[in-house]
């Protein structure tokens, strides 16, 4: 099985706790000792967004400011390779043909960004679609898809299975500007409409709730099943 885990920064790195980045390495090991196939992307959380709104202040412009986001990424990334035991492709992979290459041939590989405008969401729907990937799994820091956003409306509905066309359409009218609630964003959405991607939004606060949705697929978020598709898959079926 062939797995792409989207952590969200917040998840992975809400402060440096070296234990909690430990968690999650210990979960990426496990199912590389499973026998699935993986790549991780690891998003830059509130530390990006710090460094962003400082460097804005200082009259950055925006692509400079995705550099820099890009770059906190990429240092998330390290932390989580250095959690990581020999299974683990030692550079951070800097475009999906790299990373690809090191999943191929055996090995756990690490992204953060790869280029100005695009987030870690659509790196990880990217590189799911490059590598034909089972499964893409982002660990965020909300439990799902919801309509709208859980902390400001007590109305907002959580959707339990969704299809990539109709994920496309909750998210559309989200805003990704600062405070936005979409759990991924557009460009990662349509990505997985048009590879037919079976996706999971979790949360990942808790890492084994990633080995739960990948191994057995048992979580508590929502589903994105690609149309035309009932069964389950044959990776759970067979556990």
């Amino acid at each position: 099985m062939r797995v792409v885990v989207s952590i969200g920064g917040s998840v992975l790195a809400p402060d440096l706790d070296a234990r909690r980045v430990e968690g999650h390495a210990a979960v990426v090991e496990r199912l590389a000792a499973a026998g699935c196939e993986i790549g991780a992307v690891v998003g830059g959380g509130g530390v990006a967004r710090d460094y962003i709104g400082a460097a804005r202040e200082l009259g950055a412009n925006e692509v400079q400011l995705d550099q820099i986001g890009i770059d906190v990424t990429r240092i998330n990334a390290r932390l989580l390779i250095a959690a990581l035991g020999p299974e683990v492709d030692p550079k951070v992979a800097h475009d999906h043909e790299a990373a690809g290459d090191a999943i191929r041939r055996g090995d756990v590989s690490v992204m953060g960004g790869v280029t100005p405008g695009q987030t870690t969401d659509a790196v990880a729907a990217a590189l799911a679609e490059y590598v034909d990937a089972d499964l893409l799994v982002y660990a965020t820091s909300v439990d799902g898809v919801y309509s709208a956003d859980p902390s400001a409306d007590d109305g907002a509905e959580k959707y339990e299975r969704l299809s990539g066309g109709e994920l496309v359409d909750v998210i559309a009218p989200m805003s990704r500007d600062a405070g936005a609630s979409a759990p991924v964003d557009l460009l990662a959405a349509k990505l997985i409409e048009r590879a037919g991607m079976r996706t999971i939004v979790l949360d990942g606060t808790e890492p084994e709730r990633i080995e739960d949705a990948v191994l057995r697929g048992e979580h508590d978020g929502t589903d994105i099943v690609p149309e035309g598709v009932g069964d389950e898959p044959s990776y759970w079926v067979e556990q």
